[in-house]
């Protein structure tokens, strides 16, 4: 029985495909969480509203789909017809050198398995994991498109580009009479805003809707490390912290990574809500965001970043994390002169 209060439910970009505003990320199945555990995970995320669900060839050499596809196997048909199903091609599933890359050779070969891995005759949405700088982007277009015309695909999407890949690849596929990609997947959080100076405007230009991947940093947005505690253990983390922290310290430096997770904490303890909900739900709100990407080890951190699903941040506690994550304009054309100089008026 679904939830009498629903999960918000956006579209999938530019696309009429509603999904939910919460994805669950398949990463961790195979690898950190075994398939009892991810049948579980994907239970509590169905029952809880969600309909987004994503996973790639690449997650645990293909087991994270046959995990999937075997929960899929084993659901009524309502559960299955609910599920909006995305996965992605392009990094190495074998030694050979065709076996990566996005080159229609290497894409047919990866969508065919991958659907037989799910057991699905379709995905809704398949992915350009990355680009790949040896294949001709009209090659791995024209793919596409003829994968949502032969009915594997339903839309193509991309993931990890830039936005000047971004642009070049909507522009070649609106050039071309193509089917255009209809979402990207950057990494993207309180911790890391880099793409909000290229990415986040090239995808409301193009009507792309973000699906943003590490929304809680590597488990730095969890709550579990502050300055005085270090992590420990088994967790992602514990094994060189330090390393862990090098991604974050290039963006604004150590102290900034302190002063977001204590503002966040801030928050979180006003609130009477977990730091994670907090960091999701800013997420959530940013432009373009269609869905953000849930990436848990077990079902308690699932259940936890699923009550991050109707949490809205005022506005006064939105500028604060703005204002303490803001990693600081780059310098030209992003800085104050290369702002000036875009700028216009009518009086001037």
């Amino acid at each position: 029985m679904w939830p009498a209060v629903r999960m918000e439910l956006r579209t999938l970009g530019r696309s009429g495909c509603a999904v939910s505003a919460l994805c669950l990320g398949t990463m961790t199945f195979g690898a950190e969480t075994d398939e009892p555990g991810a049948h579980e995970q994907l239970d509590v995320f169905v029952e809880a509203g969600g309909t987004l669900v994503d996973t790639a060839d690449v997650y645990s050499a293909g087991l994270s789909e046959e995990i999937v596809g075997r929960w899929l196997a084993a659901r009524p048909a309502d559960v299955r017809d609910r599920v909006v199903l995305a996965t992605k091609g392009r990094f190495p599933m074998g030694t050979e050198p065709n076996a990566l890359g996005s080159s229609r050779r290497h894409l047919r070969r990866a969508l065919d398995d991958s659907l037989r891995r799910l057991g699905v005759e379709h995905v809704d949405l398949y992915q350009l994991h990355a680009w790949d700088p040896l294949t001709p982007l009209e090659e791995s277009l024209r793919f596409l498109d003829d994968a949502v015309s032969a009915g594997k695909v339903g839309y193509p999407g991309l993931s990890n580009f830039t936005g000047w890949q971004l642009q070049r690849a909507v522009d070649v596929a609106e050039r071309d009479r193509l089917a255009v990609p209809v979402t990207l997947q950057p990494n993207y959080s309180l911790l890391v805003r880099g793409v909000e100076a290229e990415i986040v405007p090239a995808c409301l230009f193009n009507g792309l809707g973000l699906l943003p991947w590490g929304p809680l940093a590597g488990g730095w947005l969890s709550g579990k490390y502050t300055r005085d505690q270090r992590p420990q253990g088994t967790t992602r983390l514990g094994e060189d912290p330090d390393r862990g922290m090098e991604a974050y310290d290039r963006v604004g430096g150590r102290e900034r990574t302190w002063d977001v997770l204590e503002a966040v904490q801030d928050v979180a303890e006003a609130r009477g809500v977990s730091m994670p909900q907090v960091a999701l739900a800013w997420l959530r709100a940013r432009p373009a965001v269609t869905s953000v990407i849930l990436g848990a080890r077990t079902t308690g951190q699932l259940r936890d970043n699923l009550g991050s699903a109707d949490l809205v941040l005022s506005a006064e506690e939105t500028a604060r994390l703005d204002a303490v994550s803001d990693p600081a304009a780059p310098d030209y054309p992003y800085g104050e002169l290369g702002v000036e100089q875009r700028s216009r008026t009518l009086s001037g």
